[in-house]
C-alpha cells in the first residue's frame, strides 16, 4: 500500500479515536464542567479539515483517481 494510502487511513483512524473520545467524555461528565468534549471535537473537525486537504491535494499531484461506483 503506497504512503498516501496509509496517510489517509492513519488520519481516518484519528477522527474514530477522537470521536470515541467525545463520546466518553459525554457519558462520564455528568455536570457539564470539563471542556473535555469541546476539544475532542474540535480535534475531530481539524483532522476531517486535514483529510479533506489531503485528499484534495493528492488528487491535484496526481497521485490518487477517483472512481465511479462499479466502475
Amino acid at each position: 500500500m503506497s504512503g498516501v494510502k496509509w496517510l489517509v487511513l492513519l488520519i481516518f483512524f484519528a477522527i474514530v479515536l477522537s470521536l470515541a473520545s467525545a463520546m466518553v467524555q459525554l457519558v462520564h461528565d455528568h455536570k457539564g464542567e470539563t471542556r473535555r468534549m469541546v476539544r475532542a471535537l474540535t480535534v475531530r473537525i481539524g483532522l476531517s479539515i486535514l483529510l479533506f486537504i489531503v485528499l484534495w491535494w493528492t488528487w491535484k499531484m496526481g497521485w490518487i483517481e477517483p472512481h465511479g461506483v462499479g466502475g
